[in-house]
């Protein structure tokens, strides 16, 4: 089964196997960086919070769970399903698009977390983000965007490799063209051969200050991981911008 279009993230982002290849994803390191962002910012308890690409949502279940009003919204039909055995009276999801608009002038804070934009062919679709998470939040909230640091990717890109998960054998490629990484993904389960690709842009801070800036949102604070370290180039793990409306 080939997978190559330009919007490959819908059909793989809902499909099992990569929630088998990304299992090992660690509540405890989200838990942690929710938790360092509430200190941050001094978030209080019933402040409303959109989880932007949420995933199943693990970091809008440990949003909620410390008091807060939290949407979550992703693509993957599939996620959401499974997202929604964790809702509440303080807890929603929705499949969303993230290019397209969601509430206006409603919430205290957007998150967008794990290298979660950046996906699309068209270089416009990161800025329909950025206004959207704009016109979404009230006059002084918070957007908090987590990416890799491109850099330290670039620095660290291992070409192939090999991963085992549940009696699945996943071959792995990367590459790069044209600023954008490309994970080529192939294995064989019950007798069907699979083909995926991920291409994420190779962003980097440049990239998203003018996003922010053509949106109107206000660059306050660049972290490097999920304890908040200052953001450095050359070493850090993560690009973790906070912006301000």
């Amino acid at each position: 089964m080939a997978n190559s279009n330009p919007e490959w993230f819908k059909d793989w982002f809902n499909s099992s196997y990569y929630h088998i290849l990304y299992h090992h994803r660690n509540d405890a390191e989200a838990a942690n960086f929710i938790d360092n962002l509430s200190r941050y910012l001094a978030l209080k308890p019933h402040m409303r919070v959109w989880d932007l690409a949420c995933g199943k949502g693990r970091h809008a279940i440990k949003m909620a769970q410390k008091g807060f009003r939290v949407i979550g919204t992703d693509l993957a039909e599939n996620s959401i399903a499974e997202a929604n055995l964790s809702a509440n009276d303080h807890l929603e999801f929705f499949v969303h698009d993230m290019r397209r608009p969601f509430r206006s002038n409603y919430f205290h804070l957007v998150t967008n977390v794990f290298t979660s934009i950046g996906y699309f062919k068209n270089n416009a679709d990161n800025y329909k983000v950025f206004a959207n998470v704009y016109n979404a939040l009230q006059t002084g909230g918070f957007f908090v965007l987590d990416f890799f640091n491109t850099s330290c990717v670039l620095n660290g890109l291992i070409p192939e490799a090999t991963i085992e998960r549940e009696g699945i054998t996943f071959h792995i490629k990367k590459r790069i063209e044209n600023k954008v990484i490309i994970k080529s993904i192939t294995f064989t389960d019950a007798g069907q051969a699979y083909y995926f690709e991920e291409r994420v842009s190779l962003l980097q801070l440049e990239d998203f200050k003018a996003y922010a800036a053509a949106a109107g949102l206000k660059l306050l604070h660049q972290f490097g991981n999920y304890h908040l370290v200052p953001f450095e180039a050359h070493s850090a793990d993560r690009l973790i911008l906070v912006f301000q409306k």
